[in-house]
């Protein structure tokens, strides 16, 4: 009887271990698919980081049990090689040094998400705003590139366009926004302490959010550099859903229906980001300057969005950082969403990674060297 148990055991974990690495080697797959056909592949690849350690478990257990059979794991880690590169940063992590270099350019990116409190007051948001802002300044940025940015000529509003510029020593931004009788605008920004000698701005076609791709010219010394700054498309989620997250993980009553419009919006996100990647991937290869890309993807590495926008650049995490490199702060520790790329006539010196929980993104700095 223990032999049969001990048999029908060892057959049941053969089959669990070649399902998951089924669906682990389906979920590397989902950087080349076209996500809105292929979206049940492209919802594999959000889920690749536990795929991953269950791979892995798999095989430290047959090492232990059967090592023949731990061969299962190891050739699908081989196989995705590629996939866990771009997920974990293999390197010996090195302190940031905040005294900046000569030479070096000082890039910021963060999604502040509208600093939290947009209407003047006193109150809890509005002194989160006040930590924000110290942040930033705290970096002594020469460009600074922000999403989710929130601007109003309201004066019982924040004018965060004119704090930044004029508190903050910002003396050139690119910020689009018509006076078309609102008060309030949102949007990405780009901020510099060098000159932008020219700027451009393309709007993604509905039905996406009404994002933009900007991008600034910016003058440097005798050199011209362009920066790119974008927000794709996020999940939209709201209150209500994390609170259906939170019973999906529970495995309380609803659980079907609940995962029905997580998956939904899930599926819209993929589809609407795909427009926008392929839109971002064309106006970078005709840009006429050496570029730095700077934004919140909204989307993790091992994703069609992630290998498409990123193509031949270099990721600044990926050249100096090391783990994981989380930068939204909900959901999941491996959601590394937020990036700072560059062609190759820079050279990254160090990047670092601002954990606070002052925005629901955590800021993202990189001192780059442009080649002579």
């Amino acid at each position: 009887m223990a032999t049969r148990f001990r048999l029908f055991t060892k057959r049941f974990l053969i089959i669990c271990n070649a399902v998951v690495v089924l669906l682990f080697l389906l979920a590397c797959l989902a950087p080349y698919l076209n996500p809105q056909r292929w979206w049940f592949i492209s919802f594999l690849g959000i889920g690749f980081p536990f795929l991953l350690l269950a791979v892995i478990a798999f095989m430290i257990w047959w090492l232990f049990v059967k090592r023949k059979l731990a061969l299962i794991s190891a050739i699908a880690l081989l196989i995705a090689f590629n996939s866990i590169s771009v997920f974990f940063a293999f390197r010996i992590p090195e302190q940031f040094d905040a005294k900046k270099q000569p030479g070096h350019i000082r890039v910021v990116t963060w999604n502040v998400a509208r600093f939290i409190e947009m209407k003047r007051n006193n109150n809890k948001g509005s002194q989160t705003r006040l930590k924000m802002l110290q942040l930033i300044k705290d970096q002594n940025a020469d460009i600074l590139c922000m999403q989710e940015f929130f601007h109003s000529i309201n004066p019982d509003w924040y004018a965060n366009l004119d704090r930044v510029r004029d508190s903050l020593n910002y003396p050139y931004v690119y910020y689009s926004h018509d006076h078309d009788g609102d008060n309030h605008f949102f949007g990405n920004v780009i901020f510099s302490r060098y000159p932008i000698i020219d700027s451009g701005m393309i709007r993604y076609p509905r039905p996406t959010l009404p994002e933009s791709l900007m991008h600034a010219d910016i003058k440097i010394n005798e050199d011209t550099i362009r920066v790119y700054t974008t927000h794709l498309q996020s999940l939209q989620f709201r209150k209500s859903d994390y609170e259906k997250i939170d019973k999906i993980k529970e495995g309380d009553e609803g659980m079907v229906s609940n995962s029905r419009t997580i998956f939904s919006k899930l599926k819209r996100g993929l589809t609407h980001r795909k427009i926008q990647t392929d839109m971002v991937r064309q106006v970078l290869d005709d840009s006429p300057y050496p570029y730095l890309f700077c934004g919140d993807l909204n989307d993790v590495p091992n994703s069609y969005t992630y290998f498409k926008i990123k193509g031949d650049l270099q990721d600044g995490f990926l050249k100096k950082g090391f783990g994981v490199g989380r930068t939204f702060s909900s959901l999941s520790p491996t959601l590394r969403i937020d990036y700072i790329f560059a062609d190759d006539h820079f050279r990254f010196r160090q990047f670092n990674r601002i954990v606070r929980n002052y925005s629901d993104h955590y800021m993202l700095v990189a001192d780059i060297e442009l080649k002579k």
